[in-house]
């Protein structure tokens, strides 16, 4: 595995891990778990070196670094982009999905491909659809009070 395959690899299993224990610390895990089975499905392609794997990671991590950045100017007072409470920990964990975020998003771009840059943009938009689909699903009964 390379180092670039096993940075995304890491980075993937960090998201998974915090947005896991955020669930655990709210009581919210079920909605947790839908909003992380894309990142699952892009760390078992990663972990496969499947030729599509990094390309499914990059907008995962772009999604939630952004997520990450509206909970971060929410708690700054500076936008009301997410509301809510957030405890000390949730706040840490924060921080370190961020940190994984920015981490994947480098590596993903440093990965070299063989790919041509139309099934990159599909394997993009495949997942940014993913991803929404997961988080929207999230929000809706019987997940969104669980």
């Amino acid at each position: 595995m390379s180092r670039n395959t096993w940075v995304i690899a890491s980075c993937l299993l960090g998201i998974i891990l915090s947005l896991l224990l955020v669930g655990i610390i709210s009581a919210t895990l079920l909605r947790h778990v839908v909003q992380v089975i894309p990142a699952a499905v892009a760390l078992v392609a990663v972990a496969r070196r499947a030729l599509w794997g990094p390309h499914a990671a990059l907008p995962l991590f772009i999604f939630w670094l952004l997520i990450m950045l509206a909970i971060w100017l929410w708690l700054l007072g500076i936008a009301r982009i997410v509301t809510g409470r957030f405890t000390p920990a949730e706040i840490v964990l924060t921080v370190i999905i961020g940190t994984c975020c920015a981490g994947g998003v480098v590596a993903s771009l440093r990965t070299p491909t063989t790919t041509s840059r139309t099934w990159r943009l599909l394997m993009f938009a495949m997942f940014v659809a993913f991803q929404i689909g997961a988080m929207w699903l999230s929000l809706r009964q019987p997940f969104s009070h669980d």
